[in-house]
């Protein structure tokens, strides 16, 4: 596939309408809808993504369990639907094959000593 038309996955994600939408008003930022794109491609990433947040010990479950919590299932599909269009995109210009951050990914991305402090003042 020729991924030249689109230079960064950003592109690609803003043209199939997954990435997410932004209002700004008087200095404020509010969150809005996403664009309509493609919609077969916006429709296929949906289902994946609904069949990814029930696979088990994912990246891409994990991913829609710590969203859907806070912000709502639909929501929390179509981030997983954006995750999935940036992975593939990657995989695509790169020539590499999927690689799954592992469930743990949240837990061990930042700085431990500060994870830790935080674990411990939760428990006190």
């Amino acid at each position: 596939a020729d991924m030249s038309r689109f230079p960064t996955a950003a592109h690609l994600a803003s043209w199939a309408g997954m990435c997410p939408g932004n209002h700004e008003s008087a200095g404020k930022h509010h969150g809005g809808a996403t664009r309509k794109g493609d919609s077969w491609l916006r429709g296929a990433l949906g289902e994946a993504a609904s069949a990814a947040s029930r696979t088990n010990n994912t990246y891409l479950q994990t991913r829609y369990r710590r969203l859907a919590g806070r912000r709502g299932k639909k929501r929390a599909l179509v981030a997983v639907g954006h995750s999935i269009l940036i992975a593939t995109w990657h995989m695509i210009t790169n020539g590499v094959g999927y690689h799954d951050l592992g469930p743990a990914h949240f837990l061990t991305r930042g700085d431990p000593t500060r994870h830790t402090r935080r674990l411990v003042a939760q428990l006190h």
